[in-house]
């Protein structure tokens, strides 16, 4: 189940449909328009954030829902390279780091994940 409120502002999905390791794009609305983000399960622990790389402004997956590296540990801007961790969204390497990925709010009410933009 993938769902969101009537203006588009918070997404739902169950959480067992995003097993460890995995990732899941989406839209939100913020002032009007819609922007994409996406969900990763770090060990049982989800955290969200917007599709946009913090040095370049593109989207971080140039295939789509593709944003880890090759083995699994770390977010990848497929545009230049730059390395995120994926708990924290800061840049590990690469031409940006230090900066970080704008996080989303994530919650677990009930076995679904909330995810919305920080007050």
């Amino acid at each position: 189940m993938e769902a969101q409120d009537d203006d588009g502002a918070v997404w739902r999905c169950e959480a067992d449909t995003l097993p460890l390791g995995r990732t899941a794009k989406f839209h939100l609305r913020q002032r009007g328009r819609s922007v994409e983000g996406f969900i990763v399960n770090v060990k049982g622990r989800f955290h969200a954030y917007v599709n946009r790389c913090p040095h370049a402004g593109t989207a971080l997956d140039l295939w789509p829902n593709e944003f880890l590296t090759e083995d699994g540990r770390y977010l990848i801007c497929s545009t230049h390279g730059a390395i995120f961790e994926q708990a924290t969204g800061i840049c590990v390497e690469g031409p940006c780091p230090g900066a970080r990925l704008e996080s989303l709010v994530v919650e677990l009410d009930s076995g679904v994940l909330v995810v919305r933009w920080p007050s």
